[in-house]
C-alpha cells in the first residue's frame, strides 16, 4: 500500500508533463512540418523522464552522483524552458478564440484564425534563450557573486555608530562547491568592503559538518574590526540525511560549532554580545535556526535578556519568517534582522522593474529590504547553493549595509 501511495503523485505527475508536451508538439509542428519531428520529440522526452524516475528511484543506493544532477538538471531545463515555450503558446491560442468568438458574434460563425507561425517562432526562440540562461547558470551564474548596498536611518541610532557598515553572507552550502578559484573571488569580494563588522546567518553546509573543511582555508581569511559571527540555519543541524544514531547527529553539531570556531566566526547561540564604540553601545543577537516548518529551536527571550526594550538591537536569525512571527512586533524593539535561507530559490527574475521568483508563493518577503513598525529586515539571497546547481537570474549576493543616525 505504502508503494502505491508513493507511486500515485508520481503517475499524475508524469501524465500532466506528457499531455503538456502533446500540446507543445502540436504548436511546434506548425512550423517543424517534417515527418520525423513527432519521433525525435517523444523520444527525447520519454528518455529524458525516464532517466529523471530511475536517478530518483536509486538515490537511497546510488546517492545524489554525477547521473543524479545531470538527469534533474536536464528535466530541470527542458521543462522550465518547455513552460516558457507552451505560455507563450497558449497566449496565442487564446487570441484565437477571442477572434473566433468575435466572427461568430459578427457572423454568426465559429472560425478560429490558424496559428501564427511568427508567434511560435518567437516562443522556440524564448525555449533557446531559456535553455542557454539555464547553462550559464549551472556554469557561471552560481559564483556571479555581486555586492548589494543599502544605507538604512534610525533616528535612535546611537551616534557613535554613524557610518557604521555591516557585511552579511548567509547559506554558504559549502558540500555544494566545486571552484576554489571561483570561491576565492567572493572571499576577495567580502574583504574589499572592509565592513566594520562580518556577519554570517546560516546553512554553513548541506548536511554535514565535514563540508566545510577543505573550505576552512578560504572562509578564515575574512576579517573585519569589531569581528566575525555567525548563527546556524536549518541545514547544519543535519536533519535531511540519516544518522545511525542520536549520537552521532549529536557530535555532527558539535564539530560543526567547532568549525565556526576555526573559522573565526563567533556562533550565537540564543545569546547577545555588545559592540562597543566611543563609549556607546549596540546589542548583535543571534538565535539558533527558528522558521515555520524548518524546526523552531531559536530562543528569542533567552538571545535578548539583559537587554532594554529601547537599546539598539541587530539580529541574526537564519529564516525570514521568524521577523514575521515574533521580532516585527515584539515589545522589545529590534531595530534590524538580518537573514537568508531562501536563496531566491536560485532562480527567478530582478530587472526592469521586476522581482519576481518562485519561493514567493512560500514567503512573503524574500530578498532584500523590508521595513514595517520601524524595524527593518534585509533577506540575503545566498552566497552558494543546493539542489540545482546554478542560479539563473538570482546571484549570490554579498550584502553591505551601512547604519546611519536619522
Amino acid at each position: 500500500m505504502k508503494r502505491r501511495f508513493q507511486l500515485l503523485p508520481v503517475s499524475i505527475f508524469v501524465a500532466l508533463f506528457l499531455l503538456l508536451n502533446w500540446y507543445a508538439l502540436g504548436g511546434l509542428q506548425v512550423v517543424a512540418t517534417a515527418s520525423y519531428v513527432p519521433a525525435v520529440f517523444w523520444s527525447v522526452i520519454l528518455l529524458n523522464v525516464f532517466a529523471l524516475l530511475y536517478a530518483i528511484q536509486g538515490i537511497q543506493s546510488r546517492g545524489m552522483g554525477v547521473f543524479f544532477k545531470v538527469a534533474t538538471h536536464a528535466f530541470l531545463m527542458l521543462f522550465v524552458s518547455e513552460l516558457i515555450f507552451i505560455i507563450n503558446l497558449f497566449l496565442d491560442d487564446v487570441f484565437r478564440i477571442l477572434a473566433g468568438l468575435f466572427h461568430l458574434i459578427k457572423q454568426s460563425d465559429f472560425l478560429m484564425p490558424a496559428r501564427n507561425a511568427y508567434w511560435i517562432e518567437f516562443g522556440i526562440g524564448l525555449f533557446f534563450v531559456s535553455i542557454l540562461l539555464f547553462l550559464y547558470g549551472i556554469i557561471k551564474g552560481k559564483y556571479a557573486y555581486r555586492v548589494i548596498k543599502h544605507t538604512l536611518t534610525f533616528n535612535d541610532l546611537p551616534t557613535a555608530f554613524d557610518g557604521f557598515t555591516i557585511t552579511q553572507i548567509s547559506d554558504v552550502h559549502a558540500g555544494s562547491f566545486t571552484n576554489s578559484k571561483a570561491v576565492q573571488k567572493g572571499i576577495d569580494l567580502i574583504n574589499e568592503q572592509q565592513s566594520d563588522l562580518f556577519v554570517f546567518t546560516g546553512d554553513l553546509v548541506n548536511n554535514k559538518a565535514e563540508e566545510i573543511k577543505p573550505w576552512i582555508g578560504h572562509f578564515s581569511q575574512i576579517k573585519s574590526k569589531y569581528g566575525q559571527f555567525s548563527v546556524l540555519g536549518n541545514h547544519d543541524y543535519g536533519d535531511y540525511v540519516k544518522w545511525d544514531n542520536d549520537l552521532i547527529k549529536r557530535g555532527n553539531l558539535q564539530q560543526l560549532k567547532k568549525y565556526h570556531a576555526e573559522l573565526g566566526f563567533h556562533l550565537l547561540l540564543d545569546e547577545h554580545i555588545e559592540l562597543n564604540k566611543d563609549g556607546q553601545k549596540i546589542i548583535l543577537a543571534g538565535i539558533e535556526n527558528w522558521g515555520l516548518g524548518f524546526g523552531e529551536r531559536g530562543d528569542l527571550q533567552k538571545a535578548l535578556q539583559g537587554t532594554t526594550a529601547e537599546e539598539f538591537k541587530v539580529l541574526l536569525s537564519h529564516d525570514p519568517s521568524h521577523w514575521e512571527a515574533q521580532v516585527k512586533n515584539n515589545p522589545s524593539k529590534i531595530h534590524l534582522t538580518l537573514a537568508g535561507h531562501t536563496h531566491g530559490m536560485q532562480f527567478g527574475i530582478e530587472a526592469f522593474g521586476i522581482k519576481w521568483s518562485p519561493v514567493k508563493l512560500r514567503y512573503k518577503h524574500w530578498a532584500g529590504i523590508k521595513e514595517e513598525n520601524g524595524r527593518f529586515l534585509n533577506v540575503n539571497r545566498g552566497f552558494g547553493f543546493i539542489g540545482f546547481s546554478g542560479r539563473v537570474g538570482i546571484w549570490p549576493e554579498i550584502t553591505v549595509i551601512e547604519l546611519k543616525k536619522g
